[in-house]
């Protein structure tokens, strides 16, 4: 019942069935442009300053995620991605994991980090919320500040791309390119998913009219700790591709 109430209400304020053929036709459209266009722009601009492009972007896009149809601001987020990138660099660079396994690594040392910060966080509203998410942020920075693993300002550097899967070459910046692009589009269609499936939906009546949505019988909390966790998540994904791409982490 309480799914039938949301799906109703997320339809009067829909497009119209006449339109939405036409809308989605124009975004599937812009979407094979944009990939097209992302696929060629390597060989006309620096592939670097593409690669940090898309790295940034995503993470723009998990912080959306959380912000946008959430309606939960966070300014913790750097910790994420700043984690992620640390866990990836030593694993790759100490541990001599592969890529792929560095970037999981750090996928899942950012997930586990915003499960402790969004836990803490969601018991709060508002601006109390907020703070919470940095006050944690800046208790981890000094962590990693006096860390040994992170050698303080200096981080880690000469972290080594390595090889994908064992035999695709990351130091071809071709490869690492087209490596970030395929991460990149993966994470946004994750967070499209997301956005455009019935939890995406509860998420919004949350952001709308929390109380609506506890009304309706929604565990409300549990809701907003996924979400946050998928968007530390996401980040955590920037973040380690980031030290990658750049073979460096630092503070």
């Amino acid at each position: 019942m309480a799914d039938t109430a949301l799906k109703a209400t997320a339809a009067s304020h829909g497009a119209t069935p006449t339109r939405k053929p036409a809308i989605n036709s124009l975004s599937a459209t812009i979407l094979i442009i944009a990939i097209v266009a992302l696929a060629a722009a390597p060989f006309v601009v620096y592939p670097i300053f593409l690669m940090k492009m898309l790295c940034f972007a995503l993470f723009a896009s998990a912080f959306n995620l959380l912000l946008g149809y959430t309606g939960i601001l966070s300014f913790g987020h750097a910790a994420f991605f700043g984690g992620a990138a640390y866990i990836t660099a030593h694993t790759v660079k100490e541990w001599g994991v592969t890529p792929e396994v560095g970037l999981i690594l750090g996928i899942l040392a950012a997930a586990a980090l915003g499960l402790v910060i969004g836990y803490l966080a969601i018991r709060r509203q508002g601006i109390y919320s907020t703070m919470i998410t940095l006050a944690l942020s800046q208790m981890f920075f000094f962590f990693c500040l006096q860390a040994a693993f992170t050698h303080g300002e200096d981080g880690l550097q000469g972290v080594p791309r390595g090889y994908l899967f064992g035999f695709i070459d990351l130091n071809n910046p071709m490869n690492m390119y087209y490596f970030v692009l395929a991460l990149f589009v993966l994470g946004v269609f994750a967070i499209w998913r997301i956005i455009n499936s019935p939890f995406g939906m509860i998420l919004k009546s949350v952001r709308e009219n929390e109380n609506r949505a506890i009304s309706l019988g929604y565990s409300v909390n549990r809701y907003k700790l996924a979400a946050f966790v998928m968007s530390a998540a996401l980040a955590g994904l920037a973040g380690g591709l980031k030290a990658l791409v750049f073979q460096f982490a630092t503070l």
